[in-house]
């Protein structure tokens, strides 16, 4: 393996094994070392503009994690968040993401995506950060995105609502209140409070 390969691969393994190509030709790195790595199988192409390297652990979550590395400040939210707390037998084709009204909207590419613009304590509050295979990944907590849900609820459908609220329920911890709370943070406390009350009942 020649200097150059062996310097990319180096830089690699400072990012914790994921490299963004913005990344590698800012550190002086030209796209033919990383096609030239990938066609000999040393990384891989995990989504557009993103590669890892091919001797880690398979990913757990790579389509969050490859979202992650390229629009760090979205907040994963909705079905892709109800699939990460295991409230949903939902099976989405797109990532899920939160961004706030003034952020750009990202161009297209892999994994896709279907954004919301969320503003205020609707966009700030509830993010929790979740270590996915050495990538920090915002998602909204279980809480919060109960309340999303109900807002988008016309959008994405009442019965996945229910469906998360029925399941969140019956799981050992499950607080009520805060949800409740997360309800007039995204101004559906009147809508989600009959369901609240039958679910405590």
């Amino acid at each position: 393996m020649d200097n150059a390969s062996t310097h990319a691969l180096a830089l690699f393994d400072r990012h914790g094994g994921i490299l963004r190509t913005s990344d590698a030709l800012c550190a002086g790195i030209h796209p033919r070392i990383l096609y030239a790595l990938r066609d000999q199988g040393a990384i891989s192409l995990i989504a557009r503009g993103l590669f890892r390297r091919a001797d880690l652990p398979p990913l757990g979550e790579p389509y969050l994690i490859a979202v992650a590395r390229r629009i760090p400040d979205a907040v994963v939210c909705l079905v892709s968040a109800l699939v990460v707390h295991r409230l949903t037998t939902q099976v989405p084709h797109d990532v899920d993401i939160a961004l706030p009204r003034s952020a750009y909207r990202p161009t297209q590419g892999q994994p896709p995506l279907r954004i919301f613009h969320f503003s205020g304590k609707a966009m700030t509050e509830g993010v929790e950060i979740h270590d996915m295979d050495g990538t920090s990944v915002r998602i909204f907590s279980a809480e919060k995105t109960l309340a999303d849900i109900f807002k988008f609820r016309h959008r994405l459908g009442l019965d996945i609502a229910l469906e998360a609220l029925r399941t969140y329920r019956r799981r050992r911890g499950a607080n009520l209140q805060a949800v409740l709370e997360f309800a007039r943070v995204c101004r559906v406390e009147r809508v989600m409070r009959p369901y609240l009350e039958t679910s405590a009942a």
